[in-house]
């Protein structure tokens, strides 16, 4: 079977890219809410789709649907990839994005919202980017708290569902930044839940962050609306204490991993009783023969591409 990791080429691109800092503490007019859009009518796992937006667009997640009953296939868009970087001169962490993500949030109006009004989530992934900087090596509750809350705002100030940890590439140690440590990801997640009770916290099942889920008596498993497997192609259950309703085994890549493959894992899905299904790279490529692959296990329906 077939076992994808996340591109090399994807991370290059993520380091390379010149951007600015975000400031915080501004009101934008980008935050205003979609209007509340009906609840699909759809039965079935959650379906979720990772959108690589130096590359592609986010729009792309609305248009398919399927054939039976016309409701959206996907169910949550990632925006990927914000960044988790580090100032050298103040000696602590910063959200970052590139300016294609900047991009993104910059246009809610024609890329978020749009998805929204449809009953789609969207949610925002942070990546390391090389610096040293990462989810699992903040030195203190309050460094963890400071990046919570830059975190939250984003999501306030761009009208956004939800932030997704993806602990890659943070190459701990760059920059004279600390190795991982046991509190730091407990801290960083509380704090965030506790900014945004009611959004989505979701956690991409991979390196040393999501092998520390617990410190102090503090186990942040249940703090999590959702957890998925990394490994593309791949059949494996994230190991975090979440009922199966908010974990997918299941990590396919769309265009990559066969149509056999992502049908299997689907069919798999669904018997054994798990409540999410990732995609990743979702494209601008009429993937209809890709996406009805997992569609059909998972929903009884093919899928339709809207141009």
């Amino acid at each position: 079977m077939l076992t994808l990791v996340r591109s090399r080429v994807r991370a290059a691109a993520l380091a390379l890219s010149a951007v600015a800092a975000l400031t915080f503490g501004t009101t934008a007019t980008t935050g205003a809410a979609a209007a509340p859009a009906p609840a699909p009518a759809k039965q079935g796992p959650t379906s979720v789709a990772y959108v690589e937006v130096n590359n592609n667009s986010m729009l792309n997640v609305g248009k398919y649907t399927l054939a039976n009953g016309g409701d959206n296939v996907f169910d949550v868009a990632v925006i990927f990839a914000a960044n988790i970087n580090y100032d050298t001169g103040k000696k602590e962490a910063y959200l970052h994005f590139n300016e294609n993500v900047q991009r993104v949030l910059d246009n809610a109006a024609t890329e978020i919202r749009p998805l929204q009004q449809k009953g789609i989530k969207v949610v925002l992934s942070v990546l390391g980017n090389h610096q040293g900087a990462g989810f699992a090596n903040f030195p203190s509750q309050q460094a963890a708290s400071a990046f919570a809350k830059q975190l939250s705002d984003t999501v306030t100030e761009y009208g956004l569902d939800g932030i997704d940890f993806d602990d890659e590439y943070a190459d701990y140690g760059n920059n004279g930044t600390g190795q991982p440590n046991d509190s730091s990801f407990v801290n960083l997640v509380t704090a965030l839940r506790a900014n945004m009770p009611d959004k989505i916290v979701s956690l991409y099942n991979i390196g040393p962050a999501a092998s520390r889920l617990s410190y102090g008596g503090v186990d942040i498993s249940s703090k999590f609306d959702y957890a998925w497997n990394p490994y593309y192609g791949t059949w494996q259950v994230p190991g975090i204490a979440l009922p199966k309703s908010k974990l997918s085994p299941a990590a396919v890549e769309i265009g990559r991993t066969s149509q056999s493959t992502a049908a299997d894992l689907a069919r798999r899905t669904v018997s054994e009783g798990y409540g999410v299904y990732l995609t990743y790279n979702l494209d601008g490529t009429d993937r209809t023969a890709d996406v009805s692959a997992f569609t059909r296990q998972l929903y009884g329906s093919d899928a339709v591409f809207a141009r």
